[in-house]
């Protein structure tokens, strides 16, 4: 039986998934700029990164107000309730400054450390994911007659194994992940880039990549999309006995999860 907090936390983060991403899709103005930069000058904060996290927090706020808060754009607070949220208001920036579609809100809740609810919403696709610790990971979309339980593909050889990554935006960083790319691509089936961590754990636990991983993410990108995959059936980690982190997250389907993490180790993916 699901805990009573555990639904609460679910409904509240779609709720705000819901309205920021209306935001998102609906406010986009046409002459959209870049706000600031982060790491890198091609590392951009819009106005609707900002807006939206306001958004996101104002709501749950005015629900739970002893909660804590991890933003990527700068909600920050310890909260007393054991609760904590974790943020991405608009993981895809560079996409969603581009006019393209992979673009998405991350929404998780941790319970005393622990992830327990993890929402992610993509607008443009008109789909929404969402996981509750040991309640399995579940989609709506307009391809699906209402929810939709998830399961990640089963494992092909590694050799047919169709994985995803992404590129930091620090050059030095970059370059080595290019050539770890390059080592890597004659070993699987293929490697697709879509801009966005979110989206592409995602992709795992609905069964449309067989593996996917990246250096660089921080706890907002990877922390509902981490629970969604995991409750799908993948296994997810970083460098052997370790779990995701900055210096390297993998989320793949069992089978294919093993050899692409030595792979990943072998190759120095996880060093600048």
């Amino acid at each position: 039986m699901t805990d009573p907090l555990h639904t609460e936390l679910l409904k509240l983060a779609q709720e705000a998934a819901r309205r920021a991403g209306d935001l998102l899709r609906d406010g986009r103005p046409a002459d959209l700029e870049v706000a600031k930069t982060k790491s890198s000058p091609i590392d951009v904060v819009t106005e609707m990164d900002i807006a939206a996290e306001k958004l996101i927090t104002d709501l749950i706020s005015a629900h739970r107000p002893d909660d804590g808060f991890l933003g990527e754009e700068g909600a920050s607070s310890e909260g007393t309730s054991g609760v904590r949220w974790v943020i991405d208001p608009l993981d895809g920036t560079v996409n969603y400054l581009y006019g393209l579609p992979t673009w998405a809100v991350s929404i998780a809740a941790e319970q005393d450390g622990e992830t327990v609810v993890g929402v992610v919403a993509a607008p443009m696709r008109g789909e929404t994911y969402h996981a509750v610790r040991g309640e399995g990971a579940w989609a709506t979309g307009p391809t699906w007659s209402g929810d939709r339980e998830l399961a990640c593909r089963p494992a092909p050889p590694l050799d047919q194994a169709l994985v995803s990554t992404g590129f930091n935006y620090v050059l030095e960083v970059r370059t080595h992940q290019a050539e770890v790319a390059q080592r890597l691509i004659p070993l699987l089936r293929d490697i697709r880039r879509s801009g966005s961590a979110a989206v592409d754990l995602c992709d795992v636990a609905a069964g449309r990549l067989d593996g996917y991983y990246e250096r660089g993410l921080h706890p907002w990108d990877l922390a509902a999309g981490d629970l969604i995959a995991r409750e799908a059936g993948a296994l997810t980690g970083g460098r052997p006995g370790e779990r995701p982190a900055h210096h390297l997250a993998i989320a793949a389907t069992p089978g294919v999860f093993e050899p692409l993490q030595q792979l990943l180790e072998d190759f120095g993916a996880w060093r600048d």
